[in-house]
C-alpha cells in the first residue's frame, strides 16, 4: 500500500535556524510523535522506533533513516527510511524531499513523503493509512513550531484526534 503526503508549512524563524533543527537527527526526533533515537550511526545514518496506537492496533517499528542528500547551500534534503514492525507483522518504508525557502520574514517548509506499508497496517487500506499518516505530520508541525519557539513539545501522539480523522476518512468525510 502506498501513500503520498506533501505539505508546505511556514514558521516564524531565519532559514538557518530552522535548517540547523531539522537536519539535526536529536533535534527532529523528539518532534516527531512516538519516536525515539535509539543509535547515531554515523553523520547520516541513525536508528530509531516509532510506536503508533490507533484504536485497538498498535504497530511498533525499529529501523534507519538516511540523509541521502544534504545541501546546505539550496536548503534541501532528500531522506530515506525503513522500518520492521517489531513483531515481524509488516513494515514500511519512506522517502522524504525537504526543501526550505525564505519568505515572509521566516521559512517555508516544503515536504514530500512517499510511504509503502507492508503487512498490518497496510489491511486498513490506502485512506486511513493517509489520514492517520497525514495526522501525525500535522502533530510533527505543530511540535516543530513549538520546538523552533523554545515551547513544550508533545512526543506522545494524540491519539483521540487521529481516531476522529480515520473516522472522518472511513465515511469518506473530509480530515
Amino acid at each position: 500500500m502506498n501513500a503520498t503526503i506533501s505539505k508546505t508549512f511556514h514558521v516564524a524563524h531565519p532559514i538557518a535556524d530552522v535548517w540547523a533543527n531539522i537536519t539535526s537527527p536529536e533535534k527532529i526526533v523528539v518532534c516527531v510523535p512516538g519516536a525515539s533515537l535509539t543509535e547515531m550511526v554515523d553523520d547520516d545514518n541513525f536508528k530509531g522506533e516509532v510506536e503508533l496506537k490507533f484504536g485497538p492496533v498498535k504497530a511498533k517499528y525499529g529501523g534507519v533513516i538516511s540523509f541521502l542528500e544534504r545541501d546546505a547551500a539550496s536548503h534541501s534534503m532528500k531522506m530515506k527510511g525503513s522500518g520492521t514492525d517489531v513483531k515481524g507483522k509488516g513494515g514500511a518504508d519512506m522517502l522524504l524531499d525537504g526543501l526550505l525557502t525564505e519568505k515572509d520574514g521566516g521559512t517555508e517548509v516544503s515536504v514530500t513523503m512517499d510511504v509503502t506499508v507492508q503487512g498490518m497496517l497496510a489491511q486498513f487500506g490506502s485512506r486511513l493509512v493517509t489520514d492517520a499518516t497525514t495526522h501525525v505530520f500535522d502533530q510533527f508541525v505543530s511540535n516543530f513550531k513549538n520546538q523552533l519557539d523554545g515551547k513544550d513539545v508533545k512526543g506522545a501522539l494524540s491519539a483521540g484526534a487521529m481516531m476522529g480523522s480515520m473516522i472522518k476518512g472511513m465515511f469518506g468525510g473530509k480530515s
